[in-house]
């Protein structure tokens, strides 16, 4: 037995017999049984070492110098995971406790705080879960500092937290926590810091708070709270931050508000108060931050405003504000942004906006007209502009090129006249330009090319006329260009073909001809290319149907090609006829003079020359067919699983290359094709694209369908082994909710993978093209959400990813189960990076998690928690996660978390069930998604989670939940 063995033992004897003295260091013991119930992979507990005389030399631990007994205890970042167990009550004279941004599971332990010198406890950024035990504050003795956030913590705040007295400082935020905000939580007269933010919490604020004298910050915000704001507020006079903003609270602002004059930080936003946004605001002078947006106040913006001369931060969006903006303003000269957009605001521009060195100015959607005055003597601080949505007229000012750190410009949607100035020869990190819905014409401007940094280009429904600018080719950060609905003529320039980021192209409605630029279908990115209603002639490169649909190519009458359903005729040479009376005493310019017969019978010869060199090719490629047969009939004896099959067969080129490949069949038996090698990749049994190849449907010689992908052999460079053994752990996998993997085929020239047949098509059929009368119920909704979770816990345990979550990927059998389709394909790329990934992945825009954008970020299982979260808001609203209007861009997610936020989301669900579905299932399902859609990873459960909740909101009693591994 070696000696931690024995310590662990030697523990666990002493507790049981309630021995009070161990002979051994309490400390030294306690530790190394707390590290016995953990997973280190990163090795960073390697100094605790158990031969020790004691532990003050460890990393993470500190000691009292003359004691020598462990004070403190920081562990925060070191990746560890597990629960935190027992032995840590052994450490008697520990004061702080800090484990955060670990992976510690499991749930809370109630005995933490039995320990009589805890002051700070620090558990933040874990994966905790079950109730808060009520005795984790009742026995707990001298515990300042209380912080449990971004955990997975349920169930109510118990009562029990008003018996801990001496608690200073409260963080819960971040959990899954409901019920209503206990008033015991009021009786905690040091409290000083509050804060139970993203949570579930419901019901009233309770009365009591007047009493919490000492408070400095409350954030109750992104909650369900309702009712009326009390009016007691106004006594907790030391209050410097107030955040209860994304709640369901209402009424008046109650004007004791006021004398919270130390208050430096207050934000409502996203509630449901009305009235006039009150006069007495102006008696707050220390607010740096005011926010009222998303609410239904009214009136106009107090003159006292001005009074707030160190206000940075001001956004009264989305209210009902109507009036001029007060020229008071001018006097907050510590302005950094101000936002007044969807209001009813009308008037000039006042001067002051751009005389502060405000950074971010944003009025859109209101009633403000005339012109755009931008002084020249002002600072050069401006980063983001948006005038949209209003009455502005004029000519756009030439001052804007002067605006050097402009990064966002957005004048849309008003009434602007003349040409485009030169604002873009300047503005190095401009990032986005919206100036559609005008009346601007003339050309684009060359200079535009100096854009270097610019990302987002929006011309549409303007008049402008000429071609598009080549210099445009110089944007090499474009990912958007709207040009439709103008005046635009002459080709495409190629020089567009070298914009590698570009996702979206729509030149629709405009004059535009030529023919369309083959390069364009090697924009890697692309995902959106409209040219429809235009002049464009020829053949349309056959690259680009991957990425356009017919709609996109529609009223062009010179196009031709298949998705036009219109045949582009070839142009073959007239043939050459000699006249016989010709004489041969023909002038010299004469067309049959004897210069220029002896050059025809030149032509004529080299003709004859390609003839019958393509008669010998013809007769060779006879020959080739034929002893290719006889191969094929050689080959189709073999009956064991393992067998050699010509690459030539399977690809079916006319080559006479003798590699073979292996084709190996995971269940045994015979496993040759009913049609025929050759016959397999077929166009008529091809079934679709996808981001990782070509899919075909075939049978097999037992009569069994199944289907086959063939991968995208330019990005597949992997080793045999390396292929064969990332394949191999796909077809271990076997689920219900699983499409099965069959086989796989592989040379280095040509790799398919086998796969069931799955009858009833994709998920996205049945959502998004399939009959009213064919809709999908909600029961059936449910299951399909279900079997998607419990396939992608399934393929987590066993350290699979599946990158590639979307509607298309999943399959419903003839049962109406749910089948995930293209897993761990991923891992089959060269560099599994953000790059190739983004690239490979296109399709699932919309589904891709945020961090997919970030080089720095690791990939991990939380992106298909997030694809998951998208996938099921897909599902119960029958809408797709990105729908492209024609003026905007809609995401589902942002439209179903404003519902949310508004108490509409029964009003989301798809409208084809008409009403047909239990809402205590409905809203918990959208809850959920969007939990999963956190931009935050940690903030997003693991799918066994996931299937442990759906199972608990079907049903909430008695649910257990299934084996998931």
């Amino acid at each position: 037995m070696n000696v931690h063995s024995f310590l662990i033992i030697f523990f666990l004897l002493t507790t049981a017999a309630g021995t009070t003295e161990p002979t051994l260091n309490d400390d030294l013991l306690g530790l190394i049984v707390f590290k016995a119930d953990l997973l280190d992979p990163q090795s960073k507990l390697a100094s605790w070492n158990e031969e020790d005389a004691d532990p003050c030399g460890w990393v993470g631990v500190k000691c009292d110098s003359r004691t020598h007994l462990v004070v403190e205890l920081s562990l925060d970042g070191f990746g560890l995971s597990g629960k935190i167990g027992r032995g840590l009550l052994q450490l008697s004279s520990l004061r702080k406790l800090s484990l955060s941004r670990n992976n510690f599971s499991g749930a809370l332990n109630a005995d933490l705080t039995r320990l009589e010198n805890l002051h700070t406890v620090d558990l933040s950024y874990n994966a905790l879960s079950g109730p808060i035990p009520s005795k984790f504050f009742w026995q707990c003795r001298s515990l300042r500092s209380v912080s449990i956030a971004v955990n997975r913590l349920s169930g109510e705040i118990p009562a029990s937290v008003g018996d801990c007295l001496t608690l200073a400082s409260l963080n819960l935020s971040f959990n899954w926590i409901s019920g209503s905000l206990p008033r015991e939580i009021w009786s905690l007269y040091g409290l000083r810091v509050i804060d139970l933010s993203g949570n579930f919490l419901v019901g009233k604020i309770p009365d009591g708070i007047g009493r919490m004298i000492n408070l400095r910050t409350v954030s109750l915000k992104r909650n369900w709270l309702s009712g009326i704001l009390p009016d007691e507020i106004g006594d907790c006079l030391l209050l410097r931050t107030l955040d209860l903003g994304e709640n369901l609270l209402s009424g008046f602002l109650p004007e004791t508000i006021r004398r919270l004059t130390m208050c430096g930080y207050l934000s409502l936003r996203s509630n449901k108060f009305s009235g006039d946004v009150p006069m007495w605001l102006g008696d707050m002078k220390n607010l740096q931050t005011l926010d009222l947006s998303n609410n239904g106040f009214t009136g106009q913006v107090p003159d006292s405003i001005g009074n707030l001369q160190v206000l940075k931060w001001l956004n009264f969006s989305e209210n009902r504000l109507t009036g001029n903006l007060p020229e008071s303003m001018a006097s907050c000269r510590n302005l950094v942004e101000v936002d007044f957009s969807r209001n009813s605001l009308v008037g000039n521009l006042p001067s002051w906006l751009f005389q502060l060195g405000i950074e971010k100015i944003l009025l859109s959607g209101n009633n403000l007209n005339g012109s755009v005055r931008i002084p020249t003597s002002s600072e050069q601080t401006l980063q983001i502009l948006d005038l949209s949505a209003n009455m502005f007229s004029d000519l756009i000012p030439l001052e804007i090129g002067g605006l050097l750190r402009l990064q966002l410009l957005n004048l849309s949607h008003n009434l602007f006249i003349g040409s485009i100035s030169d604002i873009f020869g300047k503005l190095k990190v401009l990032e986005a330009v919206d100036l559609g819905s005008n009346q601007l014409n003339g050309n684009i401007p060359q200079e535009i090319g100096a854009a270097v940094s610019l990302k987002v280009l929006k011309l549409d429904k303007n008049t402008l006329s000429g071609g598009i600018p080549v210099q445009i080719g110089n944007c090499s950060s474009l990912t958007s260009l709207i040009l439709s609905h103008n005046n635009l003529s002459g080709p495409i320039p190629p020089t567009l073909a070298k914009l590698t980021s570009l996702q979206i192209i729509d030149l629709s409605q405009n004059g535009l001809n030529g023919k369309l630029p083959k390069e364009l279908s090697a924009l890697p990115l692309l995902l959106s290319l409209n040219i429809s209603h235009n002049f464009f002639s020829g053949e349309i490169p056959s690259a680009l149907l991957n990425k356009i649909p017919p709609s996109s190519l529609s009223d062009n009458p010179d196009l031709c090609g298949s998705a036009v359903n219109r045949s582009c005729t070839t142009v073959l040479p007239k043939p050459i006829v000699l006249n016989p009376n010709s004489s041969s005493h023909s002038s010299p310019n004469s067309e049959f003079s004897p210069e220029n017969l002896r050059h025809k019978k030149i032509i004529l010869s080299i003709s004859a020359l390609i003839a019958i060199a393509a008669a010998v090719l013809i007769a060779l490629g006879v020959i080739t067919v034929t002893l290719l047969n006889l191969h094929v009939r050689a080959a189709t004896s073999h009956s064991a699983a393992t067998l050699n099959i010509s690459d030539d067969y399977l690809s079916q080129s006319p080559a006479t290359d003798a590699n073979s490949g292996k084709l190996v069949m995971f269940g045994g038996g015979d496993h040759d094709f009913s049609a025929g090698a050759h016959n397999i990749l077929n166009k008529d049994c091809e079934l679709g694209h996808g981001g990782f190849g070509t899919v075909y449907k075939t049978v097999l010689r037992d009569g069994r369908p199944v289907v086959i992908k063939k991968l995208t052999v330019s990005s597949l460079v992997k080793s045999q082994d390396d292929f064969e053994r990332e394949i191999r752990k796909i077809g271990k996998m076997k689920h219900p909710n699983l499409v099965a993997m069959e086989g796989y085929y592989w040379t280095k020239s040509l790799q398919l993978l086998i796969y069931e047949f799955v009858s009833g098509g994709s998920l996205f059929k049945h959502l998004h093209e399939s009959a009213e009368l064919n809709c999908l119920s909600w029961q059936e909704r449910f299951d399909i959400i279900l079997g998607v979770a419990r396939s992608l816990a399934h393929l987590h345990c066993h350290g699979i990813i599946h990158y590639n979550l979307k509607s298309n990927n999943v399959l419903i059998d003839g049962s109406g189960e749910s089948k995930l389709a293209d897993y761990g394909l991923a891992k089959l790329l060269p560099r599994l990076d953000h790059y190739i990934l983004s690239s490979k992945i296109q399709s699932a825009l919309g589904y891709m998690a945020p961090e997919f954008a970030c080089q720095t970020v690791k990939i991990t299982e939380k992106c298909d928690v997030y694809g998951f979260g998208v996938l099921a808001l897909e599902v119960i609203t029958g809408r797709k996660p990105v729908e492209y209007m024609e003026d905007d861009v809609v995401v589902l997610c942002d439209v179903v978390r404003g519902a949310l936020d508004q108490g509409r989301v029964e009003e989301c669900l798809d409208g084809r069930l008409g009403g047909k579905f239990p809402v205590e299932e409905a809203v918990p399902v959208v809850k959920l998604g969007l939990i999963c859609t956190s931009q935050v990873p940690s903030n997003r459960p693991d799918m066994s989670e996931v299937v442990k909740i759906m199972e608990l909101i079907r049903c909430p009693q008695d649910s257990q939940g299934d084996e998931l591994c």
